[in-house]
């Protein structure tokens, strides 16, 4: 689950790391309100949009006016801002965040995520950050710094002196720079984060560090545990489609091939896509019945499915262990019928029940298309839907 800026950073002054005053909006004029209740000589107005490079898509620019607030919100508001993380539809930007300017004079980046490889947490640290980390990253890897955080003793503060001396950082610094570390790391740890990231993190004339932005990730699995967290969710910024599979407990992704996918495991679902793609076609969705599927269920994975007006085809492919193919054919029927289908429909089973499953979709006077193997069955529905 992603946040927004504004919510990262109400997180992060709980936690008691620095960040600059601001207030979302939601509107031109309450956009307004907040610069003149902030005061100051200059604002900077924030799309607030849940993915990075705000800043280069025109989502993020300075106002030295209050008038220049009133012109810039109405310009960023609405707009379907466009960046390398949005794709090429971009999003529509329905809130702002208004900020008091901030004197910056040199620009680090800053980040803790879980590293799966050595069970500890990464702290990434860049002397470069800014808009432009994506490409340091790639052209000049040298200026990353990792340091691995052993979840059972803490981030020390010969980590942060080993960070610190990777970025260059001022000696008048280092102290406050290993205080907002340790608060940073208490924060990633008690909120259940699965990334949270500062770019940039500011370093001021005084020698003052304070973070300018604000990425979190959660762990979904852990959210029961932060209603306070859940209340950020904004539904506007998720797809229709895995919000509407989520109420049913469906594992859903949206893709932008035309070939539907329903199969019961996650491994067999990649298996499943990929298998499609190496005999010419494109997937629509990953979608993970599970493997306590019903006939209910699989009757609004197709329902979801077919929202999606790319879909020319679908590929239903079960392994019966947990779930009985039997009761996978049931469903496969009683969609089919709930939905009129109209589009070609392959079925592969294999495992318990299979060939109950199969004499009930052979019987069931519905046009379903039979295969055994994922290869035919993958033939079969790329030919269909040409």
């Amino acid at each position: 689950m992603k946040i927004h800026e504004y919510q990262g950073k109400e997180i992060l002054r709980q936690f008691g790391v620095p960040v600059p005053r601001g207030i979302a909006a939601f509107t031109v004029q309450e956009a307004v309100e907040a610069a003149q209740k902030l005061g100051g000589p200059v604002w900077v107005v924030k799309a607030q949009i849940h993915a990075g490079g705000r800043g280069k898509g025109g989502g993020v620019k300075v106002a030295k006016t209050v008038d220049d607030v009133k012109t810039l919100a109405g310009q960023i508001l609405g707009m379907q801002l466009k960046t390398h993380q949005t794709g090429p539809e971009g999003q529509k930007v329905r809130r702002l965040y208004i900020e008091e300017g901030a004197d910056i004079q040199k620009e680090y980046y800053l980040s803790a995520v879980t590293d799966r490889g050595t069970q500890k947490v990464a702290f990434i640290a860049s002397s470069e950050g800014g808009m432009d980390i994506e490409e340091v990253a790639h052209s000049t890897p040298e200026k990353i710094v990792t340091i691995f955080v052993d979840p059972l003793v803490g981030f020390t503060e010969a980590n942060g002196k080993e960070l610190a001396k990777g970025i260059n950082l001022p000696a008048d610094s280092l102290s406050q720079f290993i205080d907002i570390c340790q608060k940073l790391y208490k924060c990633y740890m008690d909120t259940d984060a699965s990334l949270v990231e500062i770019n940039p993190l500011n370093r001021d004339s005084k020698g003052n560090i304070v973070a300018l932005d604000a990425k979190f990730n959660f762990d979904s699995n852990a959210l029961f545990r932060h209603p306070e967290i859940v209340a950020y969710r904004d539904l506007d910024e998720e797809d229709a489609a895995e919000i509407e599979a989520s109420k049913f407990d469906l594992a859903y992704i949206s893709l932008d091939g035309n070939i539907g996918c329903l199969v019961n495991g996650a491994g067999l679902a990649m298996a499943t896509m990929d298998t499609i793609k190496l005999f010419g076609g494109e997937p629509a969705n990953f979608l993970d019945v599970g493997g306590g599927a019903t006939p209910e269920k699989v009757t609004e994975a197709f329902k979801i499915m077919l929202k999606n007006p790319k879909v020319e085809g679908i590929l239903v492919n079960i392994f019966g262990g947990i779930m009985k193919c039997d009761t996978i054919a049931t469903g496969v029927i009683t969609a089919s019928r709930a939905v009129s289908l109209k589009v070609p429909l392959v079925v592969r089973m294999k495992g318990t029940n299979e060939e109950l499953g199969k004499k009930m979709l052979a019987e069931s006077g519905l046009p379903i298309i039979s295969a055994d193997t994922m290869a035919e069955a993958a033939t079969k529905i790329v030919a269909a839907v040409k």
